[in-house]
């Protein structure tokens, strides 16, 4: 039997996952699924290495209600496809906090560093550690290497990454952190190929779905991102509120007299175009609605993209590329077309046919900014993260 490695990313709505066979040092793609929409349109799919899709099923909300559920679900498709030696397993981590820069191979030790550091990223770093429990439990021999989102933003200068608090408090890790680290990292490889005139320009990348953030790059390498110390920050998300006046934190603690515990509730579920639009946090939903409120929570998401998309120019000291990628950056050409609109100031020309037509690029010739759609590949990154840190330790 050849050797298998599977990769698991889960995040706060989908649980996504590829299988690669390995030949040497050698990655190829086996199958790749993802079940996403968790508790609000629950669907597993499942392509094999041609993009073939080989499982397409939708649940009922109650079926799939949470991550575990979704773990269940797609562990019970994994074991009907054991066709190989399972080499190694690769996960992606949110939060690396102050430790970690670069993939880790998780024992305990690692798993309850990581585990200290889930208020940073409560939406993701319980979902993210889960499956790594559920797999030491199966088969501890297996070995599981954490591949982390902050870890491409750790090169930025100090001056970018604190906050103007008392400096002990950077020391003791309160610092800007930025996230999808993972995703930037795969789309600056890929630039490589799609606009290899751009690789060593000013980029930004924007990493739309239901988790939201840009990304300022130059020569491939992170400057500046819309996140900061968690997960909250930055553009409005699904349910997270983006960024905040923290006079806001104190006047719901103050005034409000709300607990800790319901302030974070309240920031990471309740809040962003789910509250916004008291309809729903998926952009798909709310481009459908004709109801006044998910115009307007589209509204805001828009403006604030466009906001923020002039903050990163500003740190670029310029820009020559804006790329779109995730969920609703891939698949959204409505919310292309809105922000590449609001782009027209920094000098980009929005190709509004190339757009509709689900084009790479979609700005005209003429433009001086160009316009990029590139899927991203998080899991492809992982799996290339666990496989060079797993050969480099192995014996030669």
């Amino acid at each position: 039997m050849t050797d298998a490695l599977l990769v698991i990313n889960a995040g706060s709505s989908s649980l996504k996952f590829q299988i690669f066979t390995l030949d040497g040092r050698s990655l190829a793609r086996k199958f790749r699924g993802q079940i996403d929409g968790i508790s609000v349109r629950p669907r597993l799919r499942v392509f094999d290495a041609e993009g073939i899709a080989t499982v397409d099923r939708t649940y009922e909300p109650a079926e799939i209600p949470d991550l575990p559920a979704a773990i269940s679900e797609t562990e019970a498709w994994l074991r009907s496809v054991g066709e190989s030696d399972l080499y190694a397993i690769g996960h992606r981590v949110v939060h690396g906090g102050p430790d970690y820069a670069a993939p880790v191979r998780i024992d305990e030790d690692v798993l309850a560093r990581l585990a200290s550091f889930q208020d940073l990223a409560p939406l993701h770093q319980p979902n993210n550690l889960a499956p790594i429990r559920m797999a030491m439990e199966i088969d501890p021999a297996v070995p599981q290497v954490a591949c982390f989102d902050t870890a491409f933003h750790r090169d930025h200068a100090p001056h970018t990454d604190c906050y103007a608090l008392p400096f002990a408090f950077y020391d003791e890790g309160v610092r800007r952190y930025g996230f999808h680290g993972l995703s930037y990292e795969y789309i600056a490889e890929r630039l490589r190929d799609v606009a290899p005139d751009i690789v060593g320009g000013r980029v930004i990348v924007a990493h739309l779905g239901s988790g939201a953030s840009m990304c300022a790059m130059k020569n491939g390498q992170s400057v500046e991102s819309t996140m900061g110390l968690t997960a909250l920050d930055g553009l409005p998300m699904g349910t997270r509120s983006g960024q905040l006046d923290p006079g806001v934190v104190l006047y719901l603690i103050e005034q409000r007299g709300m607990s800790t515990q319901e302030v974070s509730d309240l920031l990471y579920r309740q809040s962003g175009l789910k509250g916004l639009s008291g309809i729903s946090n998926d952009m798909r939903d709310l481009l459908e609605s004709d109801d006044p409120r998910a115009s307007f929570a589209i509204d805001h998401f828009v403006h604030r993209c466009a906001l923020h998309a002039g903050q990163l120019a500003a740190a670029l000291g310029g820009l020559d590329a804006f790329v779109f990628t995730a969920g609703v950056g891939e698949n959204s050409a409505v919310i292309r077309a809105r922000i590449a609109e609001r782009l027209a100031w920094l000098g980009a020309e929005f190709d509004g046919a190339a757009n509709t037509a689900g084009e790479t690029c979609i700005s005209t010739p003429a433009s001086r900014v160009a316009l990029y759609v590139v899927p991203t590949d998080e899991e492809l990154m992982i799996a290339r993260h666990t496989l060079a840190l797993l050969q480099k330790r192995a014996p030669s």
